[in-house]
């Protein structure tokens, strides 16, 4: 039997201070949100980025 795959979603990580929209994922549904410590080019600086579905 052939197994049948989930397909992967487009997600965003956005910055929490700006509100932009500064990196791209692709993961599976019904994961736990993401939260990381990236770089934000507007600010120059790492903050905090949350994971975001279209």
């Amino acid at each position: 039997m052939a197994k049948s795959k989930k397909k992967k979603e487009t997600t965003f990580l956005v910055c929490q201070e700006t509100g932009d929209i500064n990196y791209i994922l692709l993961r599976k549904p019904g994961a736990e949100k993401l939260q990381l410590k990236k770089f934000c080019p507007r600010l120059r600086k790492v903050t905090l980025h949350v994971e975001k579905r279209k």
